[in-house]
């Protein structure tokens, strides 16, 4: 497994990094095991969670993920052999995270409980990688349109968000910080803050990144470069669509869309035939198309960690094991030609 360097850090995390999200929702702690004990074997050194998690989002579930972790490291005493990176949320109306029952935002006391609950739960002392899991101030997030809404609203200033920050690096809670769901203007202002006021940097932005939205193409790339905040992209098979299982209208019974029915993000208008267009490309050489999806998002020069997210240890296994696909000139060409033709159908 290729190891890539973690922003401007010592840092090295696997090309593949696993997700989480399902663990304590859709999948069970036992799951969970076998999921990170194949991870490991396989040579991923590098998992993401979230105090949110498992997703949807509801106070039953929250925090469900980060305990079946904290319980593995807890049995197999490998916490050493883990990047692990999990997030604080932003401004929202998750009242059951805060012991106050106040609604969620990233002011200094929430992201210290924020980080001291994490811990206990991970069952351990420091945390590689924290990130903020959208932004404070007003945004269109998740789906939302693609062109930016101004929205007026409380928001706590990225310089008081990065001095929180910095106390939890200097009492050794967390070791680096990243950005996810952010915009490009978000990242730029938070990496302008902390030259300016030497404040510590971000190393990473988590961003939705697919075939059916390339969006981090238009200035994050660039970012990513020049700044060294690489992409840790989620969502590689936009949440399944890219499978090929949801086509002409197939509901497949166990699926995220059957259970929850909060995928819209990737049903606009064109999005069917742009996923038509990828599945066809697979056909034609005989790739899966998910391993299509997954092994396009790996190896994307701005990408340092494709975020893999199973159900199953098939679904697993498919999504580790698609770094084996040779993305040849005359496939990349393919996909560019479909990209020209039907662009950006989701954000």
């Amino acid at each position: 497994m290729e190891k890539r360097k973690l922003g401007t850090t010592d840092i090295e995390v696997s090309s593949i990094c696993l997700g989480t999200m399902t663990w304590g929702q859709q999948n069970t702690k036992d799951e969970g095991f076998e999921q990170m004990d194949y991870a490991l074997d396989m040579g991923i050194n590098f998992f993401d969670t979230a105090e949110m998690y498992a997703v949807p989002p509801k106070k039953e579930t929250q925090g469900s993920t980060e305990k079946i972790i904290g319980n593995w490291f807890n049995e197999r005493k490998n916490r050493d052999q883990v990047i692990l990176a999990t997030k604080v949320c932003g401004r929202a109306p998750f009242t059951w995270l805060r012991d106050d029952e106040t609604p969620t935002e990233q002011t200094k006391k929430q992201m210290f409980e924020a980080v001291d609950k994490s811990l206990e739960r991970l069952q351990t002392d420091y945390i590689d990688l924290y990130q903020l899991h959208w932004p404070d101030r007003p945004m269109s997030l998740f789906g939302g349109s693609i062109n930016y809404q101004h929205v007026e609203g409380d928001t706590n200033s990225i310089e008081s968000i990065l001095d929180a920050l910095s106390e939890l690096i200097k009492i050794g809670k967390i070791r680096n910080i990243g950005l996810s769901n952010e915009t490009p203007w978000g990242t730029m202002e938070f990496i302008h803050q902390s030259k300016n006021k030497n404040l510590p940097k971000m190393q990473s932005i988590q961003n939705a990144y697919n075939l059916l939205n390339r969006i981090f193409e238009f200035g994050g790339s660039e970012i990513a470069f020049r700044e060294s905040v690489g992409l840790l992209a989620y969502s590689p098979l936009a949440q399944g669509y890219l499978t090929g299982k949801y086509q002409n209208g197939n509901l497949p019974k166990g699926s995220r869309k059957e259970l929850f029915d909060r995928l819209q993000r990737y049903e606009g208008v064109g999005s069917e035939e742009a996923i038509e267009s990828y599945l066809n490309i697979a056909k034609k050489y005989n790739i899966d198309p998910s391993q299509l999806a997954n092994q396009f998002v790996t190896t994307r020069p701005f990408v340092t960690s494709n975020i893999i997210g199973a159900t199953s240890m098939e679904q697993l296994k498919l999504a580790v094991t698609s770094i084996e696909v040779n993305l040849t000139e005359e496939i990349e060409n393919d996909i560019e030609k479909a990209f020209q033709m039907h662009g950006n159908v989701a954000s």
